[in-house]
């Protein structure tokens, strides 16, 4: 099987390096593995938007666009769950 590559839009490249030192590598491996399976046990697409997804992370959350043709995971956003989806 062929994997994805992934890609971050600039916000959440920012995101990311805002994370707290503690969660930061959880939060990466995790971020990885969708390159292997973009669509893990436990993600949810998000209602409302077109081919959004996210997993969780304890209290983070990670938002991410998948596109199958161009085989590319897109993360859109990276933060605590209380601001992610604003």
């Amino acid at each position: 099987m062929l994997s994805y590559s992934v890609q971050f839009v600039r916000s959440a490249r920012k995101e990311l390096e805002r994370l707290p030192d503690a969660i930061l590598p959880r939060v990466f491996a995790r971020i990885e593995a969708l390159a292997a399976e973009p669509r893990p046990p436990g993600c949810k697409k998000l209602r409302g938007a077109r081919d959004l997804w996210r997993v969780r992370i304890g209290d983070y959350r990670v938002v991410y666009q998948v596109d199958d043709r161009q085989r590319l995971v897109e993360i859109r956003a990276v933060g605590d769950r209380k601001d992610v989806y604003e």
